[in-house]
């Protein structure tokens, strides 16, 4: 009799173990699971993965309003997103972390009309925070970088670097 009490205490023991083991994966794991990761996301609240772009050029441009080089390259980086080529995503990153209010202030004041990343803990980028800036950087369909501009570009310099990638065509610059 002792021995039926005690393995059925056992059993007793086993079955709560079980019912929390199921009760705690339903509760914590599961909805982790369910949850939309994502690479990066940008002001307007869209969020993007890296997965999700393989068909896509990807030009990113690290801007600062305090970078005077910056600012004036803004109005061709205005026009370069007006006519985006074919399966090309342009992007602007503040260097430094801002909050979304501050970022939108910053794009008001600057007439800054192409989407901003919001940098946070969780943004994945290809490259590392570049040193100085102007900086843009051109992101392949595959995902990593392809080409880096390091000061003030133009609307025809991303659309010619574009071109020439995609065609297979590099001219060496001085």
């Amino acid at each position: 009799m002792n021995k039926l009490v005690r393995n059925l205490g056992m059993l007793a023991l086993l079955f709560c173990a079980g019912v929390a083991g199921v009760a705690s994966y339903q509760l914590l794991i599961a909805p982790q699971q369910n949850k939309i990761q994502h690479d990066f996301r940008i002001l307007s609240g869209q969020k993007y993965t890296w997965g999700d772009l393989t068909e896509h050029w990807v030009v990113i441009n690290y801007f600062a309003p305090w970078c005077a080089p910056c600012l004036r390259e803004m109005p061709e980086l205005n026009a370069f997103n007006r006519q985006l080529p074919e399966n090309t995503l342009l992007f602007a990153i503040n260097y430094d972390r801002k909050s979304e209010s501050d970022l939108s202030e910053m794009a008001e004041k600057f007439n800054i009309h192409i989407p901003i990343i919001v940098a946070e803990d969780s943004t994945v980028l290809p490259m590392q925070k570049p040193s100085y800036l102007p900086a843009t950087f051109i992101i392949g369909p595959d995902g990593k970088v392809a080409d880096t501009i390091m000061g003030e570009v133009t609307s025809k310099e991303i659309k010619r670097r574009l071109t020439e990638m995609q065609s297979g065509v590099v001219t060496i610059r001085k």
